[in-house]
C-alpha cells in the first residue's frame, strides 16, 4: 500500500466517526410534543431519522474499514505508529461533533442547557485536541523524517 492508501483510510476514518455519530444518534428532541412546538438552539437539518440512519450505517463501516487498514498496516511497519498521536484526537474531535451537533440541534421546552454547556466547555476541549493533532502533524512531517529506517510521512520506504 502507497501513501496515498494510508492517507485515504486516515480520511476514511476521520471522516466517518462524526457522520457516524450523527446519523445513527438520532434526532434527541423533547418526547411527548410535535416538533413544531419545541424550542431550538440551532434548527436541525431536513433530513428524516431513516436517511441519516442509513448515512451513519455506511459512515460507521468506512470509519471501521479505515481502521482495519490503519491498524494492520501500523502493525506491519507501513505506516509510523507516531502518526496514531495525530489520527487519535482527530476521531475524538470527530465524535464530539457528531453528537455536539446532535446536543445542538435537540429541540426542547425553553432554553438548551446542553447547548451552553457545550460551547462554553466543548469549544475549548475540541480547540485543544485539533491543535495538537496539527502540532504533532507538523512535528512528524518535519522532524520526524528519517527515522524507522527511511520512513517519510509515515510509511516506510520498503512498503512502496
Amino acid at each position: 500500500m502507497t501513501n496515498r492508501g494510508i492517507v485515504a483510510a486516515g480520511a476514511a476514518l476521520v471522516g466517518g466517526v462524526p457522520v457516524a455519530a450523527w446519523g445513527l444518534m438520532g434526532q434527541q428532541n423533547y418526547a411527548g410534543l410535535p416538533a413544531s412546538e419545541l424550542d431550538y438552539a440551532f434548527q436541525p437539518w431536513d433530513i428524516g431519522d431513516g436517511v441519516a440512519a442509513v448515512a451513519g450505517g455506511l459512515a460507521l463501516v468506512l470509519a471501521v474499514s479505515g481502521a482495519v487498514v490503519l491498524v494492520r498496516r501500523s502493525l506491519r511497519g507501513a505506516m509510523d505508529q507516531r502518526w496514531w498521536g495525530v489520527l487519535g484526537p482527530l476521531v475524538a474531535l470527530g465524535l464530539m461533533a457528531g453528537v455536539g451537533w446532535r446536543i445542538l440541534t435537540a429541540g426542547g421546552i425553553g432554553a438548551n442547557i446542553g447547548a451552553g454547556l457545550l460551547i462554553i466547555f466543548g469549544t475549548p476541549i475540541a480547540a485543544g485536541l485539533l491543535l495538537w493533532s496539527l502540532a504533532w502533524a507538523f512535528w512528524l512531517a518535519t522532524q520526524g523524517r528519517g527515522h524507522e529506517g527511511g520512513a517519510e510521512w509515515g510509511v516506510a520506504s520498503r512498503g512502496l
